[in-house]
Formats: structure tokens, sequence, C-alpha cells
């Protein structure tokens, strides 16, 4: 009786505490903590962004041992994450654990570092201060903004090592925020002509985790994984003869040009074939890989006169992969929606409408040093141009490459977590939580001579041109074969293709019920005079995309139900805030600035996994209080025998 009666006492007292982020409090309290919860990360310096002068001799050890230091980080924060519950009750043991160990694991590949800058030059002196990393609390993420936790749920938000998203390491709730409170503030289109080429939307499937501009000839050394487009032999150990050699995916076999850029990915459970691989789902990047809808590749000119062309074998990277821990002065995220494009976001991922798509942009350096195609901090080389257009002292005016990725993605709904429909997010070094603000693009000229002096010549003489054409306009072909793009055969310019088609919206299993299409006005058009992406703020931004440059032919993306989703173009957009039904509206109290948005997230995001459950899921938990209600009573009926058979 009395072992039955305590069963029935500890099941039902835990029962009562579960539910809390770390088994803690229940309730209203809960709910505030396990949102405010976020996730730590650790912070060191980036020590490649400060080696400004390596000796060419020497770039090959050094590559290799700056990716050695981003292997260090990955296994020190994979050791913090799966230490979590003992961290939280301790939190002074992670310098013993975690942080002591990889500062003497980096004071050695410093030391190995300077020894062989100092086998080709002058050994650099006090790299060792920059071995020491630090442990950033959650409430400590740059801004000073409380992390919110997107739900743990099984399926999506809860990550192997409990933390939040489906690797455990993000994204959180106040990642997103509804394009609907972000004003305007893409900057106007520079005038002038541009070259686009098309390359597909990475439909053979070319991924890998690897980095062939930061970190050559060493697998995994991005930590995440890239979609490709163009060439087709990317990988760490691609020399530039066999990057020169490769075949491609574009139209005009001319470009031969890597492309490249991390994957998106839906959180929705799904076990992609790199869930067991290292950049992959052993370092947080897990869920379902989406194709691009659309990808452009567009060049433009300079407004401050001619461009020259390119080197064969540039390298340039726009954006940070570190940004989270860096801060944003290398950022050069830019995400908006469809029929929005007016209005850009650098550090949220945006909560678009209705049959409005997901759009990232990147708008690559447009100004050139005139000697080096690359440099020792894969930067230097390469630069913005000022608000006039006017390059560095030194600099030369180049093509400024602008990619636009279209995503036919729906607005997560945040208030469950993701479960209904599933958050999305690039991937990322594990450390940098799959904060937007870490996009980045890579890209590598690998154009033909004469294509690029074509490409030059189309720009300044101010024509539009594309693939197949003969350098007097027109150009490329369309999706039926004929000719289109650039200008038509009346000389004037094509109409925009803008993502999306005359098909109606189907209804979501997930989404909000809609109103038949053929009854809902059209998605909202751009302000005249602006463009699909910007640049930055801190750069200054004046050169940006045409918005009438034609897209790569488009792809779908199949829904849980296996049908490809259609083009939702024609399909209104939902009230103001509500994102698809997805999310409370956001405040419109503050003006956004460039690259920033001020409108914080919605605040009443209610985790999915804190609530008192089901009826079923109470009964299933306390199954070990049923039994000792038995033991209790069993107890009982031979107490009372015992007592019959004595008198």
């Amino acid at each position: 009786m009395l072992g039955g009666g305590g069963l029935v006492a500890v099941n039902v007292y835990a029962s009562a505490g579960e539910g809390g982020w770390g088994g803690e409090g229940s309730g209203d309290a809960a709910n505030a903590q396990l949102r405010s919860a976020g996730m730590a990360t650790i912070d060191c310096p980036d020590v490649g962004a400060q080696l400004t002068d390596v000796p060419e001799a020497a770039r090959g050890d050094v590559d290799r041992e700056l990716a050695q230091l981003d292997q260090q980080i990955a296994e020190a924060y994979q050791r913090l994450q799966q230490s979590a519950d003992a961290l939280r009750q301790d939190p002074a043991a992670a310098d013993n654990s975690v942080m002591n160990p990889l500062k003497d694991k980096r004071t050695a590949t410093l030391g190995r570092i300077a020894d062989a800058i100092g086998r080709a030059g002058n050994r650099p002196d006090k790299l060792d201060a920059l071995a020491a990393c630090t442990l950033r609390p959650a409430e400590a993420a740059p801004g000073g903004e409380a992390q919110e936790s997107a739900a743990p749920t099984q399926s999506a938000g809860q990550g192997q090592n409990g933390g939040t998203g489906q690797g455990g390491n993000g994204p959180v709730a106040a990642d997103y925020v509804n394009i609907d409170s972000v004003q305007p503030n893409a900057p106007k289109a520079p005038p002038g002509g541009t070259f686009r080429t098309e390359c597909g939307v990475n439909e053979n499937g070319l991924f890998n985790s690897d980095n062939v501009i930061v970190a050559p000839g060493v697998s995994n050394g991005a930590h995440h994984f890239h979609d490709y487009v163009g060439n087709q032999s990317n990988t760490a150990f691609a020399s530039d003869q066999d990057l020169a050699d490769a075949k491609t995916s574009c139209a005009d076999q001319g470009d031969r040009s890597t492309y490249y850029w991390p994957v998106l990915r839906l959180q929705n459970g799904k076990q992609e074939r790199d869930a067991g691989a290292p950049g992959g789902g052993t370092e947080g990047n897990a869920g379902e890989i989406v194709t691009p809808k659309e990808v452009t590749l567009t060049f433009v000119g300079s407004p401050s006169g001619q461009v020259t062309e390119m080197p064969r074998l540039l390298r340039i990277i726009t954006g940070d992969a570190k940004a989270f821990v860096n801060g944003p002065a290398n950022a050069n995220a830019s995400w908006s929606c469809t029929g929005f494009e007016d209005r850009q976001l650098k550090d949220k991922y945006p909560l678009c409408p209705s049959g409005s798509d997901v759009v990232r942009s990147f708008h690559f350096q447009s100004c050139w040093d005139g000697r080096n195609a690359d440099s020792a901090n894969h930067r230097t080389h390469v630069a913005f141009a000022d608000a006039q257009g006017n390059c560095p002292a030194g600099f030369k005016a180049i093509p400024q490459l602008v990619q636009r990725i279209v995503y036919d993605v729906d607005a997560p709904s945040l208030a469950d977590g993701g479960k209904g429909t599933p958050l999305f997010a690039v991937d990322s070094f594990p450390e940098q939580q799959h904060k937007p603000v870490t996009d980045h693009g890579d890209f590598i000229n690998v154009f033909d001579e004469d294509l690029m002096r074509t490409m030059v010549d189309c720009i300044n003489s101010g024509r539009e041109c594309g693939p197949g054409d003969d350098g007097k306009g027109g150009g490329g072909k369309d999706d039926d074969g004929n000719g289109g793009g650039g200008k038509d055969d009346g000389g004037t310019a094509s109409p925009s293709e803008e993502p999306g088609g005359q098909d109606t919206a189907e209804p979501s299993a997930t989404a909000a019920p809609e109103k038949p299409a053929e009854s809902q006005p059209a998605k909202p058009e751009e302000p005249a005079g602006t463009t699909p992406a910007q640049q930055p703020a801190q750069s200054n931004p004046v050169e940006a995309p045409r918005v009438d440059a034609t897209t790569a032919p488009a792809n779908t993306t199949k829904n849980d139900g296996g049908e490809a989703k259609r083009d939702e173009s024609n399909a209104p957009a939902t009230p103001a805030g509500t994102a698809g039904g997805a999310a409370p509206q956001a405040s419109q109290s503050a003006p956004a600035q460039a690259g920033a948005v001020t409108t914080p997230p919605p605040a009443d995001l209610e985790p999915q996994a804190v609530g008192s459950g089901g009826l079923a899921e109470t009964g299933a938990n306390l199954w070990p209080a049923a039994l000792g209600v038995l033991l209790a009573a069993s107890g009982l009926v031979m107490l009372l025998r015992a007592r019959r058979l004595r008198y």
C-alpha cells in the first residue's frame, strides 16, 4: 500500500511539472521561459578576415589551417549542445568542458598559421591573441533582442539535442517578420544595359558542403550544403583547369562560371541524403532541401561610367557566413517576397502572404583592384562602389552580378513552432544558428573571353542581352522554344517575367481557407522605379538588378500531398500581418530602415510544446500512477483478509 501510494504521488507530481524549459515550471511562466530561452552560441574572432597580407606561397597552408579553425568551432558547438542540460545546472562548467579546450586547439592552429606565413615572408605577431572565444548567452544576441524559441515539435521544431529547429540550432520565431510590416526601402535601378545568363535551378541536384574559394582542398570546408548552378565540377579539389574544362548547366555554353549559395531547407522532419553526413544533419543542417522555383543571374553596369571585363577566374564572395557572431560589417543578405520587392530585409526571414513567394537576392561587389583574381581574405581585391557609383581609388568598375532566387514556400506557422506549416531557413555553420543575416553567395568567373567581351559591350551600349543573342539585343528562347527576352522585334523591352503564372492557387491542407482564385484581386504591384533587391546599407547601394530581366525556367516544389504546387501570382495578399494565417499582425508603429526592420516580431507566439496536452497524452504519461493504484488496492485487500483470519 505504501509503495503504490508513493508511486501515485511521485508520478502525479512529476506530470504536473512537465512542459517547461528544462523541466521547470508550468503554465504561463513556463511559456514565457521557453519563448525567451533561445540558444547560446560560440563567438570566436574571424582570423581569416584579419589576414589581409598572406604570401602566395603560404596561402594553401593557411587556407587549410583556417578550415581547421572552423572545424574546431563546429566540434565545440556540438559539445555545447550535447552538454546543455548539465550546463544549465552549472554554467561555469562550460569553461572546462568546451571553451578552454577550444582555446588550446586554436592556439596551436594559429601558431601553425604564423609559421606558414613566416616561411614565405614576415611572421605575424600576436596571432595567439585571437585564440580565445566567448560563450555568448542567448540573451546577448546582436541588438540585445530576446531570442524567441520557435516551439519544439517532434516533426520539425524539436532538435536532436533539445534546441530549437529540426537540427537543434535554430531558427527561432524572432528570425521572421511579416513583409507587409516593412516600409519600402529598395533603391532605384541604375540606367544602362544588362546581360543575363540562364543556368537553371540546380535541377541536377548538385550539392556539397565544400567551398573551393575559402577552403580549397578541404572536404566539408563550408560545414553547410550549397546549391550549384553553372559549372558542374565544383568540389573543394577542383583546379582552375578542372573548372575551365567542366560541363555547364548554362544555356550559353560559353559560361562555365560557378554560382553557388547555401541551400534553403524546410524543417519538416524529412531526412535528406545528408542527414548523417558532415555539413548536413550532423552539424545541425536538417530538413528537406528546396529546389528554387526560379534563378535569375543578371550582370548590370555602373551609373558612373563604363565597365571593364572581369579577369578570368575572378573569385567573389558577397555576404558573411559568420555575420551572426562577426556583426553586420560584411553582411549582404537581402530577403523579400514577390510583389513586395521594394521592401528588403537583412536580418529577418520574410513571412509572405498567400500567393507570394520568398525571394533572396545577392548584389556582388562591382569594383576590382585591376590586379588580383583573389586575395588572402577573399575580399580586399574587390569592393562596392560608393553612393554615386564610383569605385575606390585604384579600382575599376566591372559588371555587377545580381542573383535573384525564388522559392515556392509558405509562411511557417510560428504559433505552433512550424508543426502546421514548417519553418524554412538557410544552411549555416552550426554556431550561426541559421540566422538570415548569414546568407551569402559565391562566384567564380569562367566566362569565355569572347562572351565576356559581348557582356561588356551590351552593358556599356545600353542593350539587354541574353543567351543566344548576337550582341544586338533580343536573346534566348522562351519556354516554347521561341525567341524571347531582351527586346522584341519591335525594339521594345520585353515584359518582366515575375514569378508565377496565371494558374490559380491550390489550397494547402495546413493553410487558412482561401476564396476561389478567380474572385481574388491580383498581387500588389511594385512601385515604379524600384528594384527587386538592394545592397547593404553600409555599402551605400546604387547598383541594383533591373526588374525586366528574364528569368530562368521555373521549377516546382512538391507539397506534402505529393502534388506540384501551382504558381499563385493571382492570389491575393492576406490582410496585413496575417502572413497566410501563420502569425498575428506585427506592429507597424516604427518605419523600417534600409536593410533592417524595426518592427518587432509578434509578441504572443506560444510554443506548441508548452500546453496541457490532450486527454490521451495525459493518460499515457500517468500509467505509473495507475499501476500504483492497483498496488495500493491489492495491499488493502490483503490487509482486510489478514484481519479476518486473525479474528
